[in-house]
């Protein structure tokens, strides 16, 4: 990846021609224990690329941006703990949607280019009683692949949709100069005003759409998500009903 990085104030960068995923070379005490205030990993190809609950993640080589980094949001609390997911997807629908239209957050942090996936991403946070200690994020975009072989139902890259290539290195540029400005928000308390974007980019915000749970397939519309991520969808016989993250499948 061309490093023409600006990186923020208190970031550290190392880049990996080939890693095992960014987030396992994440916990390497080599950079985990680096004390910068963020710690970032990027790479050209992933050989242990995942997805949520262990899925894997298709990545051709040079072709796409495949990131993590390593931070200590002390100040947020862990009970607000999907602010930080929501202030990741933000800052990666945000900077996507400079290159197109149609753009939105898939719960709970995939970005979708109408129905098709064009993101993926992790985070992973170690607690200390009620706060955050850690959070290790892990994130891969599909920029310049121009086909995919793997089973995966809906992947489409930026290349695909605009029919040109583009620079990765831009594009990490535009995530982390967003990233910073809504942590920011998130540590100074505006929780809410990060919520409320969020949904605006939410995929299926509004209107009656089909899922799967382990009852079966229904139809709902999506009510809220709550601090810890928790969705909340209206059955179409009006009764609530609270999903966490793999209980339950967007029929697309």
């Amino acid at each position: 990846m061309p490093h023409s990085l600006e990186l923020p104030t208190g970031w550290y960068v190392c880049h990996f021609d080939v890693t095992d995923s960014t987030m396992l070379r994440l916990r390497d005490p080599e950079l985990s224990e680096r004390t910068e205030d963020f710690i970032l990993v990027t790479t050209d190809y992933q050989t242990c690329g995942r997805g949520q609950k262990g899925t894997s993640w298709e990545a051709a080589p040079q072709a796409n941006l495949l990131f993590g980094f390593l931070f200590h949001p002390e100040k947020i609390p862990a009970i607000q703990q999907f602010s930080l997911s929501e202030a990741l997807a933000l800052a990666v629908a945000d900077s996507l949607s400079l290159y197109t239209d149609g753009i939105c957050v898939k719960w709970p942090n995939d970005i979708y280019w109408h129905d098709r996936k064009i993101c993926g991403m992790l985070l992973e946070h170690d607690l200390y009683g009620s706060r955050i200690a850690s959070t290790l994020t892990g994130v891969g975009i599909n920029i310049n692949q121009k086909t995919f072989l793997s089973d995966a139902p809906n992947p489409v890259s930026l290349l695909q949709i605009t029919g040109k290539e583009t620079d990765r290195s831009e594009i990490l540029q535009h995530i982390l100069t967003r990233f910073m400005a809504r942590y920011r928000s998130l540590q100074e308390g505006h929780y809410e005003e990060i919520h409320r974007l969020y949904m605006q980019k939410l995929y299926r915000r509004n209107g009656w759409y089909t899922y799967r749970d382990q009852g079966g397939i229904f139809r709902a519309e999506t009510v809220d998500i709550s601090p810890l991520g928790v969705l909340t969808l209206r059955k179409d016989n009006g009764s609530l009903q609270h999903y966490a993250f793999k209980e339950i499948s967007f029929i697309i």
